[in-house]
């Protein structure tokens, strides 16, 4: 499905950013020497997106001066500028005449890296006239605000977050029918509140499921994460066994520091790894734990034995996330489940799309498509060190 608009809701005063929000519109509120709102709008345009609608309301000339028609982003961009007082969906029917048969639909706050092809194959396989994109919210890193059913449809929407039984927030990133703004009602009202009620009991709501945490400048206890999360890194997830060190034999463990053997080359691609300034995290399943074939202490002093012999060949590891469940758990952790990706993301605040992950096996790979990274494998022809060569 081809998708060539982004219309972005701007208008609201956003007091709970006062006082930078006493004299700009809080889309500006600016990270790296860019506002939010740009990198929204880049965002959208490595989508394939090529035109970019801005509802306005709140000084909308802040935001136009800074972004013109959108050609010094390679993006054409429009205005619709409305009183600063109306609802979210009073400003989509003020716009009607601008939407694009099918659109995205964002809030001017929140960012979120998003896999665009899982996205919109979502949105398309489902039939249904509005897909949002949810927070899974498994960190309680906000309230939750919504339900969603096994299949993927959203079976409730509270926007005072009080029913029972929610689990996950909006965080917008809407994929929806023109057609849908006809049937908002007369009056300022909201689009969310409006709208999602009655499509939610016609079972007419998906919902586009993801575990990377989202980004804001709603308020102000969420700036200093959301600095950190745009503050440029350079960042490599590496499997352990087969990559770094000999794989032992199938059904068998690295229990002891003196079966832990390096590959050749695995030292000296860390190092350089290291010297081209990246983070580099290990993402490891380790059954042998429940399995009782591995202690948490043994474990430890293996990777101690790793990290020294590292530092002595001028390398580092700088985390080690470690899944110690057997295959048959359930857990979420354990690849080729990207659940040890994403407890990196949260930790440092990563953009999971930005990052490469390295590994020997299939399901390091799934593990890493999962999460959205640029995935190496490690295999007779290419080595950790010949992928380190290549890495800028």
């Amino acid at each position: 499905m081809e998708i060539h608009q982004a219309v972005i809701l701007a208008g609201g005063r956003g007091t709970r950013l006062r006082p930078f929000s006493d004299t700009a519109p809080k889309a500006m509120y600016p990270f790296e020497g860019r506002p939010f709102l740009e990198y929204l709008i880049r965002q959208v345009k490595d989508f394939g997106i090529t035109d970019v609608l801005l509802l306005l309301g709140y000084l909308p000339e802040k935001i136009m001066d800074y972004f013109g028609d959108g050609g010094a982003f390679g993006i054409r961009i429009q205005y619709q500028v409305t009183p600063v007082e109306w609802e979210t969906g009073s400003r989509l029917k003020a716009a009607r005449s601008l939407l694009a048969e099918r659109f995205l639909l964002l809030y001017c706050d929140n960012y979120c890296p998003l896999q665009w092809e899982k996205l919109t194959a979502q949105y398309e396989k489902s039939g249904l006239p509005l897909q949002i994109t949810v927070y899974e919210n498994g960190d309680n890193y906000t309230k939750n605000n919504l339900a969603v059913s096994p299949e993927g449809v959203m079976t409730c929407y509270d926007k005072r977050r009080e029913a029972p039984g929610l689990s996950g927030v909006d965080i917008g990133y809407i994929l929806m029918h023109r057609d849908l703004v006809d049937d908002l009602p007369e009056g300022d009202v909201s689009f969310e509140g409006s709208l999602y009620p009655t499509l939610i009991s016609q079972g007419k709501v998906g919902a586009y499921v993801t575990p990377h945490r989202y980004y804001s400048v709603g308020g102000w206890p969420r700036i200093e994460l959301t600095k950190a999360f745009f503050q440029p890194k350079k960042v490599v997830f590496l499997d352990r066994d087969g990559t770094l060190n000999r794989r032992p034999p199938k059904a068998e463990y690295v229990t002891a520091p003196k079966d832990f053997v390096w590959l050749e080359g695995a030292r000296e691609a860390v190092r350089l790894l290291k010297k081209k300034s990246y983070a580099i995290y290990l993402v490891t399943n380790q059954p042998g734990i429940a399995r009782n074939r591995l202690t948490w202490e043994a474990l430890d002093s293996i990777h101690d034995k790793m990290r020294q012999e590292l530092r002595e060949a001028g390398g580092e590891v700088d985390d080690i996330f470690i899944c110690p469940h057997g295959w048959d758990e359930g857990c979420g952790c354990r690849k080729p489940k990207p659940g040890m990706l994403y407890q990196a993301q949260k930790k440092y605040s990563l953009d999971l799309t930005q990052c490469v992950l390295i590994g020997d096996d299939q399901r390091d790979i799934e593990a890493g498509e999962a999460a959205g990274c640029r995935c190496f494998l490690v295999d007779e022809k290419y080595s950790l060190l010949s992928y380190a060569e290549r890495l800028p």
